[in-house]
C-alpha cells in the first residue's frame, strides 16, 4: 500500500474530524481521482509531437493516456473538428497516491526558485488545479531523450464540499502551499 495512502488513514481523518468535527470518519472528504492533461499545440506542424507527449505522460503517470480530440473546427488556430490535440490521464487508487507522493516530495522541489504552490487556485467546490511548465522535474524523464519542454495541468479533484476543507486536506498530505 503506498505510503501517502497509509498517512491519510491514520494521520490525515483524526486531523481533519478534529478540526471540522465530522460525527464519522466517512464524513471527511478524501482525495478522489488526479487528472494530468498535456495540452500539443505544435502537432499540426509535427505529427510525432503527439508520440513524445503521449510517451513523457505514460512515464509520468505509469498508466497509458488518452489522446484528446478537437471538439469544434477553430479556423482561427488552424483547428479542425476530431483532431487531436492533446493527451490526458485520468488516476485513482494507489497509482493515484503513489504520484501525489512523487509529486510533492521529488517533482515539485527541483522546480527552479520554488517558494511553494499557489493556494488561489481552488474552484469553489474543493478541486485544486496546477500548472507545470515543464515535464523535466519529474524523474522518469530523460533530459537528453526530450525533444520539447511541454507543460501540463493537474487537478486534484476532493469530495470535499469547501476550499477550505480541501486545502486542508492537500496541507495534510504534504501539498508545499506557498506562505503569502
Amino acid at each position: 500500500m503506498a505510503r501517502l495512502k497509509e498517512k491519510y488513514i491514520n494521520e490525515v481523518i483524526p486531523a481533519l474530524q478534529a478540526k471540522f468535527k465530522y460525527k464519522s470518519s466517512m464524513q471527511t472528504p478524501k482525495l478522489e481521482k488526479v487528472v494530468i492533461n498535456m495540452g500539443v499545440g505544435d502537432v499540426k506542424e509535427n505529427p510525432k509531437a503527439m508520440d513524445a507527449a503521449v510517451n513523457d505522460l505514460a512515464l509520468i503517470a505509469g498508466q497509458k493516456p488518452l489522446v484528446t480530440k478537437a471538439k469544434k473546427s477553430v479556423a482561427a488556430f488552424k483547428l479542425r473538428q476530431g483532431m487531436n490535440i492533446g493527451c490526458k490521464v485520468t488516476l485513482r487508487g494507489d497509482r493515484m497516491y503513489e504520484f501525489v507522493d512523487k509529486l510533492f516530495n521529488v517533482a515539485l522541489p527541483r522546480v527552479r526558485d520554488f517558494r511553494g504552490v499557489s493556494a488561489n487556485s481552488f474552484d469553489g467546490r474543493g478541486n485544486y488545479s496546477l500548472g507545470v511548465k515543464d515535464q523535466l522535474i519529474f524523474p522518469e524523464i530523460d533530459y537528453d531523450k526530450v525533444d520539447k519542454v511541454r507543460g501540463m495541468d493537474i487537478t486534484f479533484v476532493t469530495t470535499s464540499n469547501t476550499d477550505e476543507e480541501a486545502k486542508e486536506l492537500l496541507k495534510l498530505l504534504g501539498m508545499p502551499f506557498s506562505q503569502s
